[in-house]
Parts: structure tokens; sequence; C-alpha cells
């Protein structure tokens, strides 16, 4: 920006009122779907200098100022990877009694062809209504408190608490519900499988009920015909207010105890696990099938950055990245074949995406930790760090490539680090 006061004036705008008024168009033209035309390093770094980065026309300064890195790219940045950002903040929210939903798939980031995401919010007594559906649903509780249930074919029911931290996986076609709890509800951010998934596209309860003949109802459930005609309350309830449960022993007693208990755990104690890798600079902790065995598409790793920091140059051989961000801010550079590469930056409640095997870093350029989750579509977490690649060379391999010489060669961390501090 060429007016340092401008640009200071327009960060002090609230994030969410702008993004509120924006149109989903604006941003994907904006910043998501325009081609990054070829750019010569050695030109932009002139351009730099001169009146060529000047817009004496019209901006859109709040949403400049929060991408400086698509406004003003670095030199490096070449061609184009296609779209590698969107926000929850720009998508419709759905809002009901009792809570609100929203979601990022790949009708607003097509690049994301594996997962979708699902934000949503439920107020205490509040229900997702029994539902089940064609991915797989991992989830990780963002804030507050809810009760989760899932029943396995076999009849065995798996019922738990969750909280802040904690995370769950529903297999694709098990019935489940959600539902907050004291004092304030919950909110939670669910990932799926498949990535044109959409909330909407569920199949509930209240709709079965809904169109199935009414002769057929009380065939099955054994019930009269007059209960069967006052059984339907809404044709399709999707989130709705309800009474408190009794206490997670009381509902357990209540369906059988132990005798219908499901040998399997659904959930995950995410937030009490040890960092998997702990540096200065931040920690991962990483959860995929071999810590939390029921998941078998979806790997994960919650990322802490302390200011300065960088996740590593790295890239993943076995899946693409889909990254949530759960507060600070920060910027990634991700580097495809062809030399084409692209720098972005991110904050909270956004939504971040990696080809598979591009070579990307990630670095918080704020005052306070940058949290993001990474999520797979993969039974386990595998990154390459070119650290430890260059470091595992022959020196003589590494120096043909690159002008170093052994003795710097050495100075390159040799273990994968994961966070590097600033």
């Amino acid at each position: 920006m060429s007016d340092q006061n401008e640009s200071k004036s327009a960060a002090d705008l609230s994030r969410r009122n702008f993004l509120g008024v924006s149109s989903t168009a604006l941003a994907t033209a904006a910043f998501a779907g325009i081609t990054a035309h070829a750019q010569e390093m050695q030109d932009t770094r002139k351009a730099e200098k001169d009146i060529s980065v000047s817009n004496p026309g019209q901006e859109n300064k709040p949403l400049l100022v929060e991408n400086p890195s698509s406004n003003m790219p670095p030199p490096t940045d070449h061609g184009d990877i296609g779209p590698v950002w969107y926000s929850f903040d720009l998508v419709h929210k759905r809002v009901e009694e009792g809570g609100w939903t929203h979601e990022v798939n790949s009708i607003v980031l097509p690049t994301s062809k594996d997962l979708a995401g699902v934000n949503m919010r439920l107020t205490a007594g509040s229900f997702r209504e029994l539902h089940w559906h064609t991915a797989d649903e991992w989830a990780i509780m963002l804030d507050g408190n809810a009760r989760v249930t899932v029943m396995n074919p076999d009849g065995t029911m798996f019922i738990d608490d969750v909280s802040k931290g904690d995370l769950w996986l529903f297999p694709a076609g098990f019935p489940h519900s959600i539902q907050g709890l004291r004092p304030n509800g919950c909110e939670f951010l669910l990932v799926f499988d498949e990535g044109d998934f959409s909330e909407d596209g569920t199949f509930l309860l209240s709709e079965t009920i809904a169109h199935t003949p009414r002769n057929m109802l009380a065939k099955n459930f054994g019930l009269d015909k007059e209960v069967i005609a006052k059984l339907v309350r809404k044709e399709e309830l999707y989130i709705f207010p309800a009474d408190l449960p009794l206490s997670l022993a009381q509902d357990k007693a209540a369906i059988g105890g132990q005798r219908v208990e499901s040998p399997i755990k659904y959930t995950f104690k995410m937030a009490g696990m040890a960092p998997t890798r702990k540096t200065p600079g931040g920690e991962v902790r990483i959860v995929d099938s071999r810590n939390f065995p029921v998941p078998k598409n979806v790997a994960a790793a919650l990322v802490t950055l302390k200011p300065g920091a960088l996740r590593e140059l790295h890239w993943h051989p076995n899946a693409s990245e889909w990254q949530f961000w759960l507060a600070g801010k920060g910027r990634m550079t991700i580097i495809m074949n062809e030399g084409r590469a692209r720098t972005m930056d991110f904050n909270a409640n956004d939504v971040g995406f990696v080809p598979r095997v591009a070579t990307h870093a990630i670095e918080n350029t704020g005052d306070t930790d940058c949290i993001f989750l990474e999520m797979f579509k993969a039974d386990q977490f595998v990154d390459v760090s070119l650290n430890n690649w260059l470091r595992r060379l022959p020196p003589e391999a590494v120096t043909a490539h690159v002008n170093l010489n052994q003795e710097q060669i050495a100075k390159i961390p040799s273990e994968k680090e994961l966070v590097i501090p600033g």
C-alpha cells in the first residue's frame, strides 16, 4: 500500500464486519481465483522501488490489509497454482433456533477435492439432530461442552462427553447425534473426507420419518396408527433446542449399560496429549491411526507457532493438506513444479489448501502464537523435511546443486524439526 497511515486505519476496521458485507464472488475474484501472471524476479524488484506498485484507482483496503502478500507478492512468486485460500467468514451461515452452521467445500475452494469443513455452534441443550451421511466425520471441539452418541451396525452404542480440544470420528453411515451442554453449549469443526460434502445433504431422522408411509411406520415400530399420526414433530429438525440431558452415567444406564456398550472408543483427548514435537519455536501434536485407531481416512496435526517461528519447508507425499486457522496470523508460501509459487496470508477462521507433494512453509507474522490444523485424507501423517533430506545427502551432491560449501551445509538442521524458532 502506498499510504501507510491509510493502511493502518483500514487495519483497524473490524474484519468480521467487513467480511460480513463482502460477497463470495468478490473474495474469490480478489485473491483466490485470479491467475497470478508470471513474474520475473528482477522486474518485480525494480517495480518495488518505483511507482509501478502504486494504485491511484479503487482499492478494497481492508481486504488488502488482511492479505498483503497477495496485494504485493514477494518476487519469488511466479505463475498460477490455483486457489489456496478461503474463509468461513465469507460463506453463508445457516442460523436456526439452537445454533448455526456454515461450510467450506469444493464449491468455494475447488482445488480441495478430498476434504471439506463445517463449523457449527449449538446452544446448551440444543441438538444437531440424529443423522448419518456418506462421508466419515472427523471433529475437534473449539469451545464448550457437548454430548455425542454413535451406534455401531451391531447395535452397540458409544456415548461420551467432549470439551475443548477433544476429537471424535463417526464413520460414514453410522447414526449419531451431538448435543450442547452447560454452561454455554459448544462450537466445533467437522472435517469430511469428501471435498464436495455439504452438511445440507445429510440423512436426517426427521426426514426419514416424515417421508415414510404411515402404515409402514406403524408396522415397523409396532405402534398404533393414532400414535404414528402424531409422530412427526417437523419435517426437518436439523438444529433445534431441547432439554438438557441427564448425567453421562444415567444416560449410559438408561440404554442398557455395559450390555450394549461399544467396544470401540470414538473420541480422543487431543488437548491432553503430550506434543509430538516441541521446540523453542512452538509445538506439533499429531493424531492419526497410530494413536487414534478409529480414523482410517483422516490424519491431523495441530500446530502452534510462536511469533516469528517457521513451520519448516516440507511436503506431504501421501495427501493434499487442508488447513483450518484457529488463532493468530501467518503467511504460507507454496512452491509447485514448473517454478510456480504463491504466497498468501492467513488469519483465524481461514482455510488453506496445499496440493499433494508441493513444497511449503508457514511463518508466524504476528505478535501472538498462531495455531492451525493440518488435515489429510490419509490414515497417517507423513511429511518430508527439506532440511533433513539435504543433510542426508553426500555434501558434494548438495554442493553440486546449490552454492554451499561443506561448512555451510553443516549448519542446516540435520533432523526434522517441524517447527523452527524465529
